[in-house]
C-alpha cells in the first residue's frame, strides 16, 4: 500500500489536483489531502487546483484555497493526482504533473492505466475518498479532513444506495461519523439540497427526456439555447443523469450537455447489465461499470444518442 508519509516527508512543494468539473469525491479527496498536508508539513509550498467546484461544495474546510492552474509552471517535487483516470482528465493541472520531480496517482476509476510514478488503484472501493481514507494515518484524521472525506463518499455511492458501496465503505463512513462530523447536514446540502437554477435545469432535462424503451434507457439533451437561457454552467447540472436512471424499468441513462468547446459532455449511468465503462472508453473517456463520462463531437447531440444505444443494444444481446 502507498506509503504517503515517506512521500511527503521528501517533499518541499507539493500540488494536489483533480479531475475536470470536479465532482464530490474530486473535491472531497483533494481538500482531504490538502488539509492533511497542511496541518501536518506546515513548511511545505502546497497548492490545489481544481476547475470552478459546485457551490454545494464551498462548505468543506480549505475551498476557499482551490485556485484554477495557472498558466506560468513552476517544477514541484510532488504532484499528486486524485479521482483523475488519465492524465489528459486533469486539465490545465496536467502540466504540474508532467515538471514534477515524482507523480502520484491516487483512483478508483476501472479505466486507470496507472500514469504516475506511484499508483494507488483500487476499482472495488466506492470512492476515491474511501480509499484516501485507508492510506491515511487514523490518529491524524480530525473533523475538518473527516467532513472531506464523508462528503466524497456519500457523493459517489448516492448515500450508500449504489453497487460500489460494500461493508468495507460502511466501516469506513462509520468511523469518519464518529470524528464529530454533522453527517445529516452533510447528506441534506450534497445530495438533496438543489439550487432554484439546478431545479430548473432539472426541470428542463426532463421535459426534453426521450425513452428508448427497446433497449431500457432513456436519454436526455441540454442544448446551448438551453443553457443559454437560464445562465446555467456545468456546475448546475449536477444529478441530473442519477434522476434519469431512477426510472422505473430503465436500465441506462444518458445525458448529454453543451461544453465551451463546442463538443458535448455524456454522463452515462446503468442499473445492473450495462458496463457504461466499456462505452466511455470506446468514445475516449472512463469511469466505473455504472456511472461512466466522456465527450462528443458533433452538431447533432440526438444523432450521437441512437450511436450510443447501439452500443447499448450490442451489449444486451
Amino acid at each position: 500500500m502507498l506509503n504517503l508519509d515517506s512521500l511527503l516527508e521528501k517533499a518541499a512543494s507539493v500540488v494536489i489536483a483533480g479531475h475536470v468539473r470536479p465532482d464530490g469525491d474530486c473535491v472531497g479527496s483533494c481538500l482531504a489531502l490538502y488539509q492533511y498536508v497542511c496541518k501536518y508539513y506546515p513548511e511545505t509550498k502546497t497548492h490545489v487546483f481544481l476547475e470552478p467546484i459546485p457551490n454545494t461544495f464551498t462548505f468543506l474546510k480549505g475551498s476557499g484555497d482551490i485556485a484554477q492552474a495557472p498558466e506560468e509552471v513552476w517544477t514541484v517535487d510532488l504532484c499528486i493526482a486524485l479521482d483523475c483516470g488519465d492524465l489528459s482528465r486533469l486539465g490545465n493541472a496536467a502540466k504540474f504533473f508532467e515538471h514534477a520531480n515524482r507523480t502520484v496517482c491516487i483512483d478508483h476509476h476501472v479505466s486507470n492505466q496507472s500514469f504516475a510514478d506511484e499508483n494507488e488503484i483500487l476499482a472495488d472501493a466506492s470512492s476515491t475518498c474511501e480509499l484516501l481514507y485507508q492510506l491515511l494515518p487514523k490518529d491524524r484524521i480530525d473533523r475538518e479532513i473527516a467532513e472531506c472525506l464523508y462528503t466524497g463518499i456519500v457523493t459517489d455511492t448516492g448515500v450508500f444506495q449504489y453497487s460500489c458501496t460494500s461493508p468495507d465503505t460502511m466501516r469506513s463512513a462509520a468511523d469518519l461519523m464518529s470524528r464529530g462530523i454533522d453527517y445529516p447536514v452533510i447528506v441534506d446540502r450534497v445530495f438533496f439540497q438543489k439550487t432554484f437554477l439546478q431545479q430548473k435545469m432539472m426541470g428542463r432535462a426532463l421535459s426534453n427526456a426521450r425513452l428508448y424503451e427497446d433497449v431500457s434507457c432513456i436519454a436526455t439533451v441540454l442544448t446551448p439555447e438551453d443553457m443559454a437561457e437560464f445562465g446555467a454552467l456545468p456546475k448546475h447540472l449536477e444529478g441530473i443523469a442519477s434522476q434519469l436512471r431512477a426510472t422505473k424499468g430503465v436500465e441506462v441513462s444518458i445525458f448529454l450537455y453543451p461544453l465551451e468547446t463546442g463538443e458535448y459532455k455524456v454522463s452515462a449511468r446503468s442499473a445492473k447489465v450495462v458496463d457504461v465503462s466499456v462505452i466511455a472508453v470506446k468514445y475516449g473517456g472512463g469511469g466505473h461499470v455504472r456511472a461512466a463520462g466522456f465527450t462528443m463531437s458533433g452538431d447533432d447531440p440526438w444523432a450521437m444518442v441512437e450511436l450510443l444505444t447501439e452500443d447499448i443494444r450490442k451489449q444486451l444481446k
